[in-house]
């Protein structure tokens, strides 16, 4: 019985030992992390911040947290937030937010709040940091300012290809979404449309320039060289739009490939298009007659089955372009 005690005893000594070794090593590198942002113009601020959870968690809290990036001009401040992991699984870490914190831009101000915002990541083993896998979950998410927008849920899913470190499946759903009410009201002219849109749903893969690690913070974002897009679906009341897309992506963020498209009640979402800004309405125009008679091809006037190219910056339907493709490049 005594032996078992020492044992015991020495057992508790030495995971102690390496439990506030652990701590103290996580402490020091996060503080080394604010300083060195502070070095390079950030503004990486808090007014507390401490490594608890013994015996079997190391939980890094912070207090009136503020970090703004001056090259985005984008800002954070969460007056508490937490990284927390398991002491023996440090490569694991589930960071939750609070349920109010703010967003700051060049442009707005937006308050957000939440029931529940979490995110789980899982990094490789090294000084790097390269992330495995990540999720992100949010519940009742609701956005202040200028431009109010609301969601019931958002998920959010990141993971790495086992044979390519550069290459990441991608994947969202989002439900109950309430876009800004003045963008609602532009695309909703003449319309009957519900104020929230049923599902946002996307599954792709994408290819980076260079994995996702820490560099993606201190330095900067990997950029998208390309894009296989299985699924993107969004539907809001009776109209739905699906895409599919093959993309090559160029340093300078210009996509060239087909892209699949699929929509229902498509007159409508040209309408929508060009109410919002997204479209030129002469090319509205000649997109609808070329598309109407596509479509009756087809056997349903309201439904679209097409494939779209880009390619030199712009989006074309055969011969015809209908406007400037986007940019894909990350800030």
């Amino acid at each position: 019985m005594k032996r078992l005690l020492i044992v015991i005893l020495a057992a508790a000594a030495l995971w102690s030992g390496y439990w506030f070794i652990a701590a103290h090593t996580e402490k020091r590198a996060l503080e080394q992390w604010f300083a060195a942002r502070r070095a390079e113009g950030w503004q990486a601020e808090y007014a507390g911040f401490g490594v608890q959870g013994y015996p079997n968690r190391l939980d890094a809290v912070w207090r009136d947290m503020a970090l703004a990036d001056p090259a985005t001009g984008v800002a954070l401040e969460m007056p508490k937030f937490a990284i927390m992991a398991l002491s023996y699984q440090p490569n694991h870490v589930i960071a939750v937010a609070p349920k109010q914190l703010t967003v700051r831009t060049p442009e707005a101000t937006f308050p957000i709040t939440n029931d529940d915002l979490r995110a789980s990541l899982r990094l490789h083993a090294g000084p790097s940091l390269q992330l495995d896998r990540a999720q992100l979950t949010g519940d009742a998410l609701v956005v202040s300012g200028p431009q109010p927008a609301a969601l019931d849920h958002l998920s959010l899913a990141m993971s790495q290809h086992a044979d390519d470190e550069k290459t990441y499946r991608l994947g969202l759903l989002a439900t109950g979404v309430a876009p800004p009410e003045t963008l609602r009201n532009r695309v909703t002219t003449g319309m009957a449309l519900p104020d929230r849109l049923q599902e946002m749903r996307l599954d792709a893969t994408v290819t980076f320039d260079k994995p996702w690690d820490i560099s993606a913070i201190n330095q900067a974002r990997p950029q998208p060289r390309h894009i296989d897009l299985a699924l993107a679906r969004v539907e809001w009341g009776e109209l739905a739009l699906q895409v599919a897309a093959d993309l090559e992506v160029d340093e300078n963020g210009q996509a060239r490939g087909d892209v699949s498209l699929q929509a229902r009640n498509w007159r409508q979402m040209l309408q929508g298009a060009v109410a919002a800004g997204a479209l030129d309405a002469s090319a509205a125009g000649l997109a609808e007659s070329t598309l109407g008679l596509m479509a009756r091809m087809g056997g349903n006037p309201d439904t679209l089955d097409i494939t779209l190219s880009l390619r030199d910056g712009r989006i074309y339907l055969g011969p015809v372009s209908l406007g400037a493709a986007p940019v894909f490049r990350l800030r």
